[in-house]
């Protein structure tokens, strides 16, 4: 049987020129990026701890904690605006020339950035949930806006009802997960940085501005992503609703989509054997012309 890694026997840290960089890593082989997604109390830990073990097998795996979410030190940006910088940073830190990215949801979004502006530097993308642009569904969708009144004004409540948009079953938002996510979530600092980007005077100001950009977004762009991808999604995920997934799978030139039944945002949870049997099987197919 797989032993299980622990938090404490795979946490690392890389000093950089724009301070700590803290991450997990386990297994040997080639190098495997994990980069997880948003929301309150989110670390890379807890979107991918469930799956290392099996990846660990396989792959050297390493689970980048993004700045702005309470674990490495924060930057001056905003978080998302922080995150493709932190990537290449931390590649060029541990020497890492190529790498797999496997990104939840934001995570998806920021791995799909860093192939587009490096291209050599990500062989193969796979991404859960989030990229894309919806074609169909209102937006914001009901997670985001359950996450917005969160941020707005924090309380257990509106945690847990954030937490159960996040799943199709309702058993796993166990009183652990709730305990965890609060803890994190209601640090001061996490905080500030969560009210930058999913505040509700956040979200108007960057829809304004999207409206004004004079730079496409970064979905207008997927065309010209050269990275071998696959695109894994809950057919029932309320936060990004799964028609978002149309504009990838026409515009990337080489992508194959899968969507898991009975399943919400954090797929690589709520089908967990399903997704990694999936993704192994992408991640480990030879390369052919």
């Amino acid at each position: 049987m797989t032993r299980e890694p622990t938090y404490e026997s795979t946490l690392r840290e890389l000093a950089t020129d724009q301070g700590v960089l803290r991450y997990h890593e386990a297994g040997e082989g080639p190098p495997l990026l994990f980069l997880h997604g948003s929301g309150p109390g989110v670390t890379g830990w807890r979107n991918f701890r469930g799956n290392l073990a099996r990846f660990a097998e396989h792959f050297r795996c390493l689970v980048l904690e993004f700045p702005g979410f309470g674990v490495s030190d924060p930057t001056d940006q905003h978080p998302m605006l922080a995150a493709s910088g932190a990537v290449v940073r931390f590649l060029d830190g541990l020497g890492l020339t190529q790498v797999d990215v496997i990104g939840n949801s934001m995570g998806g979004i920021v791995g799909a950035q860093v192939a587009l502006a490096h291209p050599d530097r990500v062989r193969r993308l796979v991404t859960v949930g989030g990229i894309g642009r919806g074609i169909f569904s209102p937006a914001p969708g009901e997670g985001i806006k359950l996450l917005m009144e969160f941020t707005d004004d924090p309380s257990r409540e509106k945690l847990v009802r954030w937490l159960h948009s996040m799943v199709y079953d309702p058993a796993l938002v166990t009183e652990e997960l709730i305990e965890e996510r609060w803890t994190q979530a209601t640090d001061p600092e996490t905080l500030a940085a969560a009210r930058r980007m999913y505040g509700s005077a956040a979200m108007t100001a960057a829809l304004k501005a999207a409206e004004t950009a004079d730079t496409p977004p970064y979905w207008a762009m997927l065309h010209k992503l050269r990275a071998r991808t696959l695109i894994t999604w809950g057919r029932d995920d309320r936060v990004s609703p799964v028609d978002m997934a149309l504009l990838p799978m026409r515009t990337i030139r080489d992508v194959e989509v899968h969507v898991f039944p009975d399943c919400g945002h954090w797929v690589m949870i709520e089908q967990k054997d399903a997704w990694e049997s999936v993704v192994l099987a992408f991640l480990t197919r030879e390369d052919t012309a």
